[in-house]
Parts: structure tokens; C-alpha cells; sequence
């Protein structure tokens, strides 16, 4: 048995739950929070057979896809002596999931 850990975007998270519970999976949801951005962000474990592992796989790649996001760039230090800040936008890759799989040695449902 495997252990899929996908960390996704809160956006696509009840899509992805949704989608593996149609496809046979079962999964437990945690709420987590990102560094980049400072997003939220929501933690999926599923535990699955081994040969169900790329097809898990599968599933979230259809549904957390990457998407661009126009944010404002970090504003310079307190210490500059330019006069006022004008914030700059910047276009950045948001979206998409981050996807462990591990082996399972012993797997109970209580």
C-alpha cells in the first residue's frame, strides 16, 4: 500500500476530494498553510493499493492545475531613500500540487 500526500490549493481542494471519492479513492483533508504568498493551502491523504497510485495520480493532475496571478511585488526596504513606493504588479505561477508517495508498512481503519 502507498500513501499519496498531495498539498494543494484550497481553490481546487473540494473538486480534487470530490473527483477521487467518484473514482473508488478515500481521503482525509487538513488545512495547511503555504509559504509562498502566504496562501492557504489544503493537505490530502489517501491511502491506495499500488497499482492505483498513477491513477491517483492522475486524477489530481487533472484537477489542480497551475494558473498565472498578477500580485504586487514586494515593496522595498524601510531603509530606502528613494521617495514614495509605487507598487509594481508581477505575474506569477500559482496552483498546480505538490505530491508524495510513500510506502504504507501497516494501514487500520478503526
Amino acid at each position: 500500500m502507498k500513501l499519496i500526500t498531495a498539498i494543494v490549493q484550497n481553490d481546487d481542494a473540494n473538486k480534487l476530494i470530490t473527483a477521487l471519492r467518484e473514482n473508488g479513492f478515500s481521503s482525509t483533508k487538513m488545512s495547511s498553510t503555504g509559504g509562498f504568498l502566504s496562501s492557504g493551502n489544503t493537505t490530502i491523504l489517501s491511502v491506495v493499493e499500488d497499482d492505483k497510485v498513477d491513477n491517483g495520480i492522475e486524477i489530481i493532475r487533472k484537477i489542480c492545475k497551475t494558473k498565472k496571478k498578477i500580485t504586487a511585488a514586494i515593496p522595498p526596504s524601510s531603509f530606502s531613500t528613494v521617495g514614495g513606493y509605487l507598487p509594481q504588479t508581477i505575474e506569477v505561477t500559482v496552483g498546480g500540487a505538490v505530491v508524495f508517495v510513500t510506502t504504507v508498512d501497516r494501514f487500520e481503519k478503526i
